[in-house]
Protein backbone atom coordinates (compact mmCIF):
# COMPACT_ATOMS: atom_id res chain seq x y z
CA UNK A 1 0.00 0.00 0.00
CA UNK A 2 1.42 3.30 -0.69
CA UNK A 3 2.79 5.75 2.11
CA UNK A 4 0.13 8.80 2.46
CA UNK A 5 1.39 12.37 2.68
CA UNK A 6 -0.25 14.97 5.11
CA UNK A 7 -2.27 17.35 2.97
CA UNK A 8 -0.67 20.43 4.29
CA UNK A 9 2.57 19.04 3.56
CA UNK A 10 4.73 18.91 0.06
CA UNK A 11 5.99 15.41 -0.69
CA UNK A 12 9.12 16.67 -1.41
CA UNK A 13 10.73 19.40 0.43
CA UNK A 14 14.19 21.13 -1.07
CA UNK A 15 15.17 24.29 0.94
CA UNK A 16 18.79 25.89 0.28
CA UNK A 17 20.19 22.72 -1.35
CA UNK A 18 24.26 22.99 -2.04
CA UNK A 19 26.46 20.45 -3.17
CA UNK A 20 30.05 20.98 -3.39
CA UNK A 21 32.66 18.41 -4.62
CA UNK A 22 36.41 18.41 -3.08
CA UNK A 23 39.01 18.77 -6.25
CA UNK A 24 42.82 19.06 -6.39
CA UNK A 25 42.01 22.85 -7.78
CA UNK A 26 39.74 23.40 -4.47
CA UNK A 27 35.92 22.72 -3.76
CA UNK A 28 33.75 23.21 -6.37
CA UNK A 29 30.36 24.31 -5.76
CA UNK A 30 28.14 22.29 -8.67
CA UNK A 31 24.62 23.56 -6.59
CA UNK A 32 24.50 26.53 -4.74
CA UNK A 33 21.23 27.20 -2.93
CA UNK A 34 18.97 25.70 -4.68
CA UNK A 35 14.93 25.35 -3.11
CA UNK A 36 11.87 23.63 -4.75
CA UNK A 37 9.02 21.27 -3.70
CA UNK A 38 7.27 18.64 -5.51
CA UNK A 39 3.73 17.83 -4.75
CA UNK A 40 1.84 14.23 -4.85
CA UNK A 41 0.29 13.68 -8.11
CA UNK A 42 2.29 16.67 -9.55
CA UNK A 43 5.16 17.14 -12.18
CA UNK A 44 8.19 19.02 -11.61
CA UNK A 45 10.48 20.08 -14.83
CA UNK A 46 14.05 20.76 -13.62
CA UNK A 47 15.50 22.68 -16.47
CA UNK A 48 18.30 23.92 -17.67
CA UNK A 49 22.06 23.81 -19.78
CA UNK A 50 24.50 20.98 -19.38
CA UNK A 51 26.76 21.67 -16.54
CA UNK A 52 23.68 23.89 -14.36
CA UNK A 53 23.49 21.38 -11.48
CA UNK A 54 20.22 19.89 -12.83
CA UNK A 55 21.50 16.16 -12.41
CA UNK A 56 23.50 16.62 -9.09
CA UNK A 57 20.28 17.70 -7.62
CA UNK A 58 18.31 14.54 -8.52
CA UNK A 59 21.22 12.63 -7.56
CA UNK A 60 21.27 14.62 -3.62
CA UNK A 61 17.64 13.61 -3.13
CA UNK A 62 18.56 9.86 -3.91
CA UNK A 63 21.17 10.26 -1.75
CA UNK A 64 23.70 9.04 -4.54
CA UNK A 65 26.58 11.11 -4.21
CA UNK A 66 29.54 9.42 -1.77
CA UNK A 67 32.35 12.15 -2.01
CA UNK A 68 29.95 15.31 -2.26
CA UNK A 69 29.21 17.84 0.94
CA UNK A 70 25.95 18.26 1.14
CA UNK A 71 23.92 20.40 2.99
CA UNK A 72 20.82 22.75 3.53
CA UNK A 73 17.55 20.34 3.87
CA UNK A 74 15.93 17.99 1.65
CA UNK A 75 12.76 15.99 3.25
CA UNK A 76 10.70 13.21 1.86
CA UNK A 77 7.20 13.25 3.80
CA UNK A 78 8.53 15.15 6.34
CA UNK A 79 11.34 13.00 6.68
CA UNK A 80 14.89 14.67 6.71
CA UNK A 81 17.32 13.06 4.32
CA UNK A 82 20.36 15.47 4.48
CA UNK A 83 22.58 13.94 6.98
CA UNK A 84 20.44 10.60 6.85
CA UNK A 85 22.34 6.98 7.36
CA UNK A 86 23.62 4.67 4.35
CA UNK A 87 21.28 2.17 6.03
CA UNK A 88 18.30 4.11 6.28
CA UNK A 89 18.69 5.78 2.64
CA UNK A 90 18.78 1.76 1.30
CA UNK A 91 15.63 1.22 2.52
CA UNK A 92 13.96 4.74 1.61
CA UNK A 93 15.64 4.17 -2.41
CA UNK A 94 13.45 1.98 -4.31
CA UNK A 95 10.36 1.57 -1.54
CA UNK A 96 9.88 4.81 -1.21
CA UNK A 97 11.53 6.82 -4.10
CA UNK A 98 12.86 5.76 -7.25
CA UNK A 99 15.09 7.18 -10.40
CA UNK A 100 14.74 6.35 -13.57
CA UNK A 101 17.82 6.45 -15.55
CA UNK A 102 18.95 8.19 -19.06
CA UNK A 103 20.66 5.13 -20.31
CA UNK A 104 18.99 1.95 -19.41
CA UNK A 105 21.55 0.40 -21.28
CA UNK A 106 24.33 1.09 -18.96
CA UNK A 107 21.47 1.07 -15.64
CA UNK A 108 20.42 -2.37 -16.23
CA UNK A 109 23.19 -5.84 -15.51
CA UNK A 110 23.96 -7.02 -18.67
CA UNK A 111 24.29 -10.91 -16.73
CA UNK A 112 20.95 -10.75 -15.60
CA UNK A 113 17.60 -11.23 -17.03
CA UNK A 114 15.73 -8.48 -17.17
CA UNK A 115 13.03 -10.07 -15.11
CA UNK A 116 15.63 -11.03 -12.20
CA UNK A 117 16.10 -7.55 -12.23
CA UNK A 118 13.03 -6.54 -11.49
CA UNK A 119 12.25 -9.35 -9.14
CA UNK A 120 15.55 -8.65 -7.06
CA UNK A 121 14.17 -4.90 -5.79
CA UNK A 122 10.65 -6.37 -4.64
CA UNK A 123 12.38 -9.33 -2.62
CA UNK A 124 15.19 -6.33 -1.35
CA UNK A 125 12.35 -4.60 0.09
CA UNK A 126 9.34 -6.93 0.72
CA UNK A 127 11.45 -9.90 1.61
CA UNK A 128 8.62 -11.94 -0.89
CA UNK A 129 9.70 -14.92 -2.26
CA UNK A 130 11.04 -16.34 -5.69
CA UNK A 131 7.67 -16.94 -7.44
CA UNK A 132 5.99 -14.13 -5.96
CA UNK A 133 8.53 -11.86 -7.05
CA UNK A 134 8.51 -13.06 -10.52
CA UNK A 135 4.59 -12.64 -10.76
CA UNK A 136 5.72 -9.14 -9.41
CA UNK A 137 8.17 -8.63 -12.55
CA UNK A 138 5.56 -9.94 -14.99
CA UNK A 139 2.70 -7.82 -13.88
CA UNK A 140 4.97 -4.64 -14.07
CA UNK A 141 6.21 -5.41 -17.34
CA UNK A 142 2.60 -5.83 -18.65
CA UNK A 143 1.69 -2.71 -16.71
CA UNK A 144 4.34 -0.20 -18.71
CA UNK A 145 3.33 -1.82 -22.13
CA UNK A 146 5.54 -5.00 -22.53
CA UNK A 147 4.03 -7.29 -25.23
CA UNK A 148 3.95 -10.82 -23.56
CA UNK A 149 6.00 -9.78 -20.75
CA UNK A 150 6.05 -13.82 -19.19
CA UNK A 151 8.22 -14.56 -21.91
CA UNK A 152 10.07 -11.37 -22.58
CA UNK A 153 11.24 -11.37 -18.29
CA UNK A 154 13.55 -14.07 -19.11
CA UNK A 155 15.16 -12.16 -21.54
CA UNK A 156 18.20 -9.74 -21.34
CA UNK A 157 18.75 -5.93 -21.39
CA UNK A 158 20.17 -6.53 -25.51
CA UNK A 159 17.35 -8.55 -26.59
CA UNK A 160 15.42 -5.16 -25.84
CA UNK A 161 15.04 -2.31 -27.89
CA UNK A 162 15.82 1.33 -26.70
CA UNK A 163 12.32 2.34 -25.63
CA UNK A 164 11.82 -1.47 -23.99
CA UNK A 165 14.91 -0.62 -21.90
CA UNK A 166 13.38 2.49 -20.86
CA UNK A 167 9.80 0.59 -20.25
CA UNK A 168 11.64 -1.96 -17.96
CA UNK A 169 13.22 0.75 -16.03
CA UNK A 170 10.42 2.20 -15.45
CA UNK A 171 8.39 -0.77 -14.36
CA UNK A 172 12.08 -1.72 -12.14
CA UNK A 173 11.63 1.69 -10.23
CA UNK A 174 7.84 1.46 -10.09
CA UNK A 175 7.81 -2.10 -8.66
CA UNK A 176 7.82 -1.16 -5.05
CA UNK A 177 4.93 1.45 -5.12
CA UNK A 178 7.37 4.41 -4.30
CA UNK A 179 5.84 8.08 -3.40
CA UNK A 180 8.75 9.78 -5.58
CA UNK A 181 9.93 9.31 -8.87
CA UNK A 182 13.16 11.19 -10.32
CA UNK A 183 13.13 10.89 -13.96
CA UNK A 184 16.52 11.39 -15.49
CA UNK A 185 16.54 12.84 -18.85
CA UNK A 186 14.36 9.64 -19.64
CA UNK A 187 13.50 10.01 -23.47
CA UNK A 188 17.10 11.45 -24.48
CA UNK A 189 18.43 8.49 -26.33
CA UNK A 190 15.14 7.26 -28.05
CA UNK A 191 13.61 8.93 -30.98
CA UNK A 192 10.62 11.44 -31.52
CA UNK A 193 8.04 8.80 -31.77
CA UNK A 194 9.42 6.55 -28.67
CA UNK A 195 10.04 9.51 -26.78
CA UNK A 196 6.00 10.74 -26.78
CA UNK A 197 5.16 6.69 -25.89
CA UNK A 198 7.51 6.88 -22.77
CA UNK A 199 6.18 10.72 -21.54
CA UNK A 200 2.63 9.10 -22.11
CA UNK A 201 3.38 6.34 -19.98
CA UNK A 202 5.00 8.37 -17.27
CA UNK A 203 1.48 10.79 -17.29
CA UNK A 204 -0.79 7.60 -16.88
CA UNK A 205 1.47 5.73 -14.29
CA UNK A 206 1.33 8.90 -12.70
CA UNK A 207 -2.26 9.52 -12.50
CA UNK A 208 -3.46 6.15 -11.93
CA UNK A 209 -0.74 6.13 -8.91
CA UNK A 210 -0.53 9.74 -7.10
CA UNK A 211 3.02 9.76 -8.52
CA UNK A 212 4.95 13.00 -7.55
CA UNK A 213 7.80 13.28 -10.23
CA UNK A 214 10.73 15.24 -10.48
CA UNK A 215 11.82 15.51 -14.08
CA UNK A 216 15.16 16.13 -15.04
CA UNK A 217 15.50 17.72 -18.65
CA UNK A 218 17.50 19.96 -20.78
CA UNK A 219 13.91 19.70 -23.53
CA UNK A 220 11.45 22.25 -23.23
CA UNK A 221 9.23 20.24 -25.36
CA UNK A 222 9.22 17.38 -22.63
CA UNK A 223 8.42 20.01 -19.78
CA UNK A 224 5.71 21.38 -21.75
CA UNK A 225 4.19 17.92 -22.68
CA UNK A 226 4.52 16.42 -18.82
CA UNK A 227 5.40 19.21 -15.82
CA UNK A 228 3.26 20.88 -14.07
CA UNK A 229 5.74 23.30 -12.24
CA UNK A 230 9.14 24.36 -14.05
CA UNK A 231 12.38 25.59 -12.13
CA UNK A 232 15.09 26.69 -14.51
CA UNK A 233 18.30 25.96 -13.48
CA UNK A 234 21.09 28.43 -14.42
CA UNK A 235 25.19 28.13 -13.12
CA UNK A 236 23.83 25.60 -9.93
CA UNK A 237 21.41 28.12 -9.08
CA UNK A 238 17.15 28.92 -9.40
CA UNK A 239 16.76 31.45 -11.94
CA UNK A 240 13.19 30.81 -12.02
CA UNK A 241 9.83 28.93 -10.99
CA UNK A 242 6.39 29.03 -12.51
CA UNK A 243 3.61 27.00 -13.15
CA UNK A 244 4.43 25.65 -16.64
CA UNK A 245 1.44 27.61 -18.44
CA UNK A 246 2.65 30.85 -16.91
CA UNK A 247 6.26 30.29 -17.67
CA UNK A 248 5.81 29.56 -21.55
CA UNK A 249 3.24 32.78 -21.76
CA UNK A 250 5.21 35.16 -19.81
CA UNK A 251 8.86 34.46 -18.55
CA UNK A 252 10.45 36.44 -16.09
CA UNK A 253 13.78 35.73 -16.33
CA UNK A 254 16.04 36.86 -19.29
CA UNK A 255 17.70 33.39 -19.67
CA UNK A 256 14.26 31.59 -19.37
CA UNK A 257 13.75 34.21 -21.93
CA UNK A 258 16.58 33.09 -23.99
CA UNK A 259 16.27 28.98 -24.11
CA UNK A 260 12.38 30.07 -24.97
CA UNK A 261 13.32 32.21 -28.04
CA UNK A 262 16.21 29.78 -29.04
CA UNK A 263 13.49 26.96 -30.22
CA UNK A 264 13.07 26.58 -34.03
CA UNK A 265 9.59 27.05 -35.11
CA UNK A 266 7.91 25.74 -37.88
CA UNK A 267 6.61 29.24 -39.65
CA UNK A 268 10.28 30.44 -39.43
CA UNK A 269 11.36 31.13 -42.72
CA UNK A 270 13.72 28.53 -44.28
CA UNK A 271 16.57 30.96 -43.89
CA UNK A 272 15.88 32.22 -40.58
CA UNK A 273 19.15 31.86 -38.68
CA UNK A 274 18.96 29.84 -35.33
CA UNK A 275 18.71 32.43 -32.12
CA UNK A 276 21.31 31.09 -29.62
CA UNK A 277 22.42 32.91 -26.72
CA UNK A 278 25.64 34.24 -26.85
CA UNK A 279 28.63 32.80 -24.57
CA UNK A 280 29.12 30.15 -22.83
CA UNK A 281 27.81 28.93 -19.24
CA UNK A 282 29.60 29.37 -16.08
CA UNK A 283 31.96 26.97 -14.70
CA UNK A 284 31.15 25.53 -11.38
CA UNK A 285 35.33 25.24 -10.96
CA UNK A 286 35.80 29.36 -11.53
CA UNK A 287 32.90 31.26 -9.53
CA UNK A 288 32.68 34.96 -10.09
CA UNK A 289 30.60 37.58 -8.16
CA UNK A 290 27.17 38.82 -8.93
CA UNK A 291 24.38 37.02 -11.08
CA UNK A 292 26.36 33.94 -12.74
CA UNK A 293 23.83 34.84 -16.47
CA UNK A 294 24.77 38.39 -16.03
CA UNK A 295 28.05 38.04 -18.86
CA UNK A 296 25.31 36.56 -21.53
CA UNK A 297 22.42 39.18 -20.21
CA UNK A 298 20.75 41.51 -23.03
CA UNK A 299 18.97 43.04 -19.96
CA UNK A 300 22.39 43.57 -17.97
CA UNK A 301 24.20 44.73 -21.31
CA UNK A 302 21.05 47.58 -21.91
CA UNK A 303 20.57 48.93 -18.30
CA UNK A 304 22.43 52.13 -16.69
CA UNK A 305 25.84 51.89 -15.18
CA UNK A 306 24.37 51.18 -11.69
CA UNK A 307 21.99 48.38 -12.44
CA UNK A 308 25.02 46.64 -14.83
CA UNK A 309 27.09 47.31 -11.48
CA UNK A 310 24.78 46.23 -9.05
CA UNK A 311 24.29 43.04 -11.32
CA UNK A 312 27.93 42.40 -11.79
CA UNK A 313 28.59 42.10 -7.99
CA UNK A 314 24.83 41.56 -6.30
CA UNK A 315 23.87 38.03 -6.26
CA UNK A 316 20.13 38.21 -7.03
CA UNK A 317 17.71 36.68 -4.27
CA UNK A 318 14.65 34.61 -4.88
CA UNK A 319 11.45 37.03 -5.62
CA UNK A 320 8.16 35.78 -5.14
CA UNK A 321 5.92 37.27 -7.54
CA UNK A 322 2.04 36.80 -8.34
CA UNK A 323 0.88 33.15 -9.45
CA UNK A 324 3.18 30.96 -7.43
CA UNK A 325 6.16 32.06 -9.64
CA UNK A 326 9.54 33.25 -8.49
CA UNK A 327 12.60 34.87 -9.89
CA UNK A 328 15.79 35.60 -9.28
CA UNK A 329 17.13 38.64 -11.21
CA UNK A 330 17.47 42.11 -10.44
CA UNK A 331 16.29 43.12 -13.83
CA UNK A 332 13.53 40.68 -14.46
CA UNK A 333 11.36 41.08 -17.34
CA UNK A 334 7.66 42.26 -16.68
CA UNK A 335 5.85 42.65 -19.71
CA UNK A 336 7.72 40.32 -22.54
CA UNK A 337 5.51 39.71 -25.43
CA UNK A 338 3.96 35.20 -24.93
CA UNK A 339 7.14 32.82 -26.03
CA UNK A 340 6.04 29.87 -28.25
CA UNK A 341 5.28 27.12 -26.99
CA UNK A 342 6.87 23.98 -27.81
CA UNK A 343 6.50 20.66 -29.22
CA UNK A 344 6.55 17.02 -27.61
CA UNK A 345 10.64 17.07 -29.80
CA UNK A 346 11.16 20.61 -28.40
CA UNK A 347 10.57 22.34 -32.03
CA UNK A 348 7.14 22.38 -33.41
CA UNK A 349 4.74 24.68 -31.12
CA UNK A 350 1.50 23.54 -29.90
CA UNK A 351 -1.69 24.84 -28.27
CA UNK A 352 -0.96 24.97 -24.47
CA UNK A 353 -4.51 22.89 -24.21
CA UNK A 354 -2.80 20.00 -26.24
CA UNK A 355 0.57 20.23 -24.88
CA UNK A 356 -0.33 17.67 -22.12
Amino acid sequence: MPHTTAPDRPLLRVRDLRVAFDTPAGAVQAVDGVSFTVEAGRTLGLVGESGSGKSVTSLAVLGLHRRARVSGSIALAGEELVGLGDRRFGRLRGRRMAMVFQDPLSALHPAYTVGEQIAEAHRHHFGSGRRAARRRAVEMLGEVGIPEPARRAGEYPHQFSGGMRQRAMIAMALSCEPELLVADEPTTALDVTVQAQILDLIVRLQEERGLGVLMITHDLGVVARVAHDVLVMYGGRGAEQAPVDALFEEPAHPYTRGLLDSLPRLDDPDDAPLRAIPGSPPSPAEPRAGCPFEPRCPRAAAATAPERARCAAETPRSTGLPGGRSVACHLPLTAAPPAPRPGPSGGAPVPAEEAR
